[in-house]
C-alpha cells in the first residue's frame, strides 16, 4: 500500500505527467461508459422479425408494429379500387426480414379515393416529349391515334375522355389514368420497329412501346400475381416480337411473370429471334418498296392476334 502511495506521490511531483495521465484515464472511462450505454440503448444483439403488413388495416398494422417494437411510417398512398381504403399495399423492409428493435417500416397505403392531378397541355410537341410530360404529371397514354400530317410522331390533339384539351383548359384527372393523343404520320412513314421489352416491368414496357408509336394491347399475368406483387412482375412474352415492323398505332400484347428463370430463358430466346428478324428486315428494306409508303404484308402479318387468343 505504501509502495502504491509512494508511486502516486512521485507522479504528483511531476504535475504535467500526472495531469495528462488523469485526463487520459477520464477519456477512457467516458468511452467505456458511452459504449455500454449505446449497447443497452440499441440492444445490439436483439432482433425483431418484420410482420407482413400487406392487406392489413392501418390501425391494426400500427398495433402489430408496437407489439413487435417497430415503428410505422406512411411513405406513399395509392388508390386501388379493388381493395378497401386504408389497408397496407406495400412495405419496406418486407415481411419476414430481421431488423433491430425500433426500426422504422415504411408503408404504402390504399387511399379512400384516387388523387387528382392537373392534365398538362402536351399537343404540338413530339410524341416523346408529350409522353414524358404525362408521366411526370402522374398520367399515361390511353391510346395513340394516327392521322395524316406533314410530320410523323408530332402530337396534334389530346383528349381526356370526350373532352378536347386546349392551352386554356384547366382540368384534373385521376392519377394513373390515360390521355388519348392524336399523332401525325407523314405519308410513306407509317410503320415502326417493335422494340424489345422482355425483361422490363409493365411500366417500363409501356413507356418504351409508346415511344415507338405503338399501343398497349392485352396485358396478362401468370397465376400468383395480384395487385400486391404486380410491380415485381416482368414481361416474358410479347407479340409482335422485337425487331419486326408494325403499323404505327398497332397494339402489342404482353404477358408478365414473377419467375426469374422463365424471364431469363425467354429473353435469351427473344434476343436470338430479334437478331434474325433484324437481318431479315435489312434484306427486305434493300428490296424496292412494294407500294408508296404502305405497310408491307410482313408488317401486317406481325400484327395478327397475339398469344392470348
Amino acid at each position: 500500500m505504501k509502495k502504491k502511495s509512494s508511486r502516486l506521490d512521485r507522479l504528483r511531483s511531476y504535475p504535467l505527467v500526472y495531469n495528462l495521465l488523469l485526463i487520459a484515464a477520464i477519456i477512457i472511462g467516458l468511452a467505456v461508459v458511452a459504449h455500454v450505454v449505446m449497447q443497452i440503448g440499441t440492444r445490439h444483439h436483439a432482433r425483431r422479425t418484420v410482420p407482413d403488413f400487406s392487406g392489413v388495416a392501418l390501425r391494426d398494422a400500427q398495433r402489430l408494429a408496437r407489439e413487435n417494437d417497430l415503428k410505422l411510417q406512411i411513405n406513399d398512398s395509392l388508390f386501388v379500387p379493388a381493395y378497401q381504403g386504408g389497408i397496407v399495399l406495400e412495405q419496406l423492409p418486407r415481411g419476414g426480414v430481421e431488423v433491430k428493435p425500433g426500426r422504422t417500416v415504411y408503408i404504402t397505403i390504399n387511399s379512400f379515393r384516387q388523387k387528382m392531378v392537373p392534365v398538362p397541355y402536351v399537343a404540338h410537341r413530339s410524341l416523346r416529349q408529350a409522353k414524358n410530360m404525362l408521366e411526370i404529371a402522374g398520367l399515361e397514354i390511353a391510346e395513340l391515334v394516327y392521322r395524316s400530317d406533314m410530320a410523323t410522331n408530332y402530337v396534334l390533339d389530346q383528349y381526356v375522355g370526350d373532352r378536347q384539351i386546349t392551352p386554356s383548359t384547366r382540368i384534373e384527372a385521376e392519377m394513373g389514368s390515360g390521355v388519348k393523343l392524336y399523332v401525325g404520320v407523314q405519308p410513306g412513314h407509317g410503320t415502326t420497329v417493335v422494340p424489345q421489352v422482355i425483361g422490363l416491368s409493365l411500366k417500363e414496357a409501356k413507356s418504351r412501346l409508346w415511344e415507338s408509336g405503338l399501343n398497349i394491347g392485352k396485358v396478362a399475368f401468370d397465376s400468383g400475381i395480384d395487385l400486391f406483387n404486380q410491380k415485381e412482375a416482368f414481361v416474358y412474352m410479347q407479340r409482335p416480337a422485337a425487331e419486326r415492323r408494325a403499323v404505327l398505332g398497332a397494339k402489342v400484347d404482353l404477358q408478365l411473370t414473377l419467375d426469374a428463370k422463365k424471364i431469363a430463358a425467354r429473353r435469351t430466346e427473344a434476343e436470338k429471334l430479334a437478331e434474325e428478324a433484324f437481318r431479315e428486315r435489312q434484306l427486305q428494306e434493300q428490296e424496292p418498296a412494294a407500294s408508296d409508303g404502305e405497310p408491307s404484308a410482313r408488317a401486317a402479318e406481325d400484327n395478327d392476334p397475339g398469344f392470348f387468343d
